[in-house]
């Protein structure tokens, strides 16, 4: 399956870290996502997308035409058809606030059809790019339609979310809320609010997957890995904790996720690959 992505023009790249293509026949068919600090939109060109969340009380989903992914704090696992044919967007945590016309909150662990909150919009989309063979072009038509919606006027609240979700990004989730707020000015309930409204989570859930994301990108599968150097170097500092949340957010022991990952290596240059990991 390939991967053709780039980070979007400015202002957009505020919002988002990356648009693309996937296209191909994947290597696994089923993958087992975990919390990442990442919201998506998809548009699905090719044949049904299945999802099913790792809380059993949650129906499965089958996805044919296009969808939004609010921020998970949760795993969840994603079926591809035999053959993949999807334009994609990667926002920031908080990156869908000012395209979406609805509190963050409602998209938390949620999938949502696309022409459920932009009506009527998926067809036009997909009659845009259905034809178009370059991925290249395909991209420069999907930025436009992002361009297009974004709200000329930021939300109530939103630069604050966006300047202390920047610094949660820049220290990969270390930074103590208690400075983010000193920071700001703000109480830690006023920034718990507006992280809700914007984001769907609280700025110390958002730390906690940025942790857990730095961690995870740092795993060298070639090499012997030490799990409290890594743990310790991502901020946790009890190895209990760290044992407890790795196992919530990949469905498996530090040993066992190791094991996958050298059974089954990330694909070069596949930035999807850095969290997701084959189920089958």
């Amino acid at each position: 399956m390939e991967y053709v992505g780039r980070v979007p023009c400015p202002p957009l790249d505020r919002f988002v870290d990356d648009i693309y293509c996937l296209t191909g026949v994947p290597r696994h068919r089923r993958m087992n996502i975990p919390p990442m600090p990442s919201a998506h939109l998809f548009l699905n060109l090719g044949g049904p997308v299945r999802l099913r969340d790792s809380d059993p009380a949650v129906p499965p989903a089958v996805l044919a035409d296009g969808w939004f992914l609010g921020v998970w704090t949760r795993r969840f696992l994603v079926e591809y058809p035999a053959r993949v044919r999807l334009v994609g967007v990667h926002f920031k945590p908080w990156g869908m606030s000012p395209f979406l016309d609805m509190p963050a909150s409602e998209l938390r662990d949620r999938w949502v059809p696309v022409d459920a909150v932009w009506r009527r919009s998926v067809d036009r989309i997909r009659n845009q790019v259905g034809d178009i063979a370059s991925a290249t072009e395909t991209l420069r038509v999907l930025e436009a339609e992002l361009l297009s919606r974004l709200a000329e006027a930021p939300s109530r609240g939103l630069d604050l979310v966006l300047h202390a979700g920047g610094r949660l990004e820049m220290s990969d989730g270390t930074i103590p809320i208690g400075a983010l707020t000193a920071r700001a000015g703000v109480s830690g309930n006023h920034l718990a609010a507006q992280f809700k409204a914007h984001v769907g989570v609280t700025p110390k859930r958002v730390a906690r997957i940025y942790r857990f994301a730095r961690l995870i990108t740092s795993v060298d599968t070639l090499r012997p890995v030490d799990w409290s150097e890594l743990a310790h170097a991502a901020g946790y500092f009890d190895r209990a904790h760290f044992s407890r949340e790795f196992k919530d957010f990949t469905g498996h022991t530090p040993t066992e996720y190791l094991a996958l990952r050298r059974r089954f290596p990330a694909e070069p240059g596949f930035p999807p690959d850095a969290g997701p990991m084959p189920a089958d």
